[in-house]
């Protein structure tokens, strides 16, 4: 289904042709290329395609025109209560990613549309544990609540092992880490780092894999640390320099760090 496209389908050789294509290229950054792929002829690939084309903005803070076209396309298209709920979601998506990088500020839009979702999405509907994983990231980095981000990112973990989404738990285990690391509490940090490192080595989806080097590199000490950091650095330099906010984490740390 098109709105699971961050669980990573098409990542083993039984799936579908086209969604291994579609997967292999996102993960390497290839987002337009991936979505080119696509026919948005019914909801569902419609959906996906919107999905890909929003990941690349928040990535490499490009391309907002196109996502905004591709998401109007699928929310024409959508249908049933779980097609509205995954197109609301992506258009909530796109709108914090807005926000985030300062691109303009839709924080309202963003939390309007995680709301319609939540509306529409039965608490076991498949995108479910996605919507609360975002809806953690309105709550952390929006509106700086730890606590509250806290709760959803452990709903969307629960949902993502209960439906097998690795590249969902990938993101949980990071997040979840990332608040325990700034809470003091280093031993959960590193195991949360490692684990979503791990999930995401064992996928192949390299465009995260620096993230989760750097990330662990923060929970570590040296010379560990400076190893992930400088692979880190390397991933992210053969990518192209994707994501662009990586760019900042690997900057060397200042000596009162």
């Amino acid at each position: 289904m098109a709105h699971t496209a961050m669980s990573g389908t098409g990542t083993t050789a039984g799936d579908d042709p086209l969604q291994t294509a579609v997967w292999r290229l996102r993960s390497r950054a290839c987002w337009a290329d991936a979505a080119a792929l696509i026919q948005p002829l019914a909801a569902a690939p419609a959906l996906q395609r919107a999905s890909l084309l929003v990941e690349r903005c928040l990535y490499t803070e490009q391309g907002w025109a196109e996502a905004e076209d591709a998401l109007r396309t699928a929310e024409a298209l959508a249908q049933s209560d779980d097609e509205r709920g995954a197109a609301a979601c992506e258009r909530g998506q796109l709108a914090y990613a807005a926000t985030l990088l300062s691109v303009r500020d839709r924080a309202d839009e963003a939390r309007a549309a995680l709301g319609r979702a939540a509306a529409l999405l039965a608490p076991g509907a498949p995108g479910r544990a996605l919507l609360d994983f975002r809806r953690g990231l309105l709550a952390e980095n929006l509106a700086h609540a730890p606590q509250a981000a806290r709760a959803a990112y452990r709903r969307a973990h629960a949902g993502a092992t209960a439906q097998n989404d690795a590249l969902l738990l990938s993101f949980t285990w990071r997040h979840l880490a990332g608040i325990a690391l700034r809470e003091g509490e280093l031993a959960e940090a590193r195991h949360g780092f490692a684990e979503s490192l791990r999930i995401r080595e064992e996928l192949g989806y390299l465009v995260g894999t620096a993230p989760a080097l750097a990330s662990l590199a923060d929970a570590e000490t040296e010379p560990e640390a400076s190893r992930l950091r400088a692979e880190a650095g390397r991933l992210f330099r053969l990518l192209g320099g994707v994501p662009l906010w990586l760019a900042d984490q690997l900057s060397p740390p200042a000596a009162t760090a």
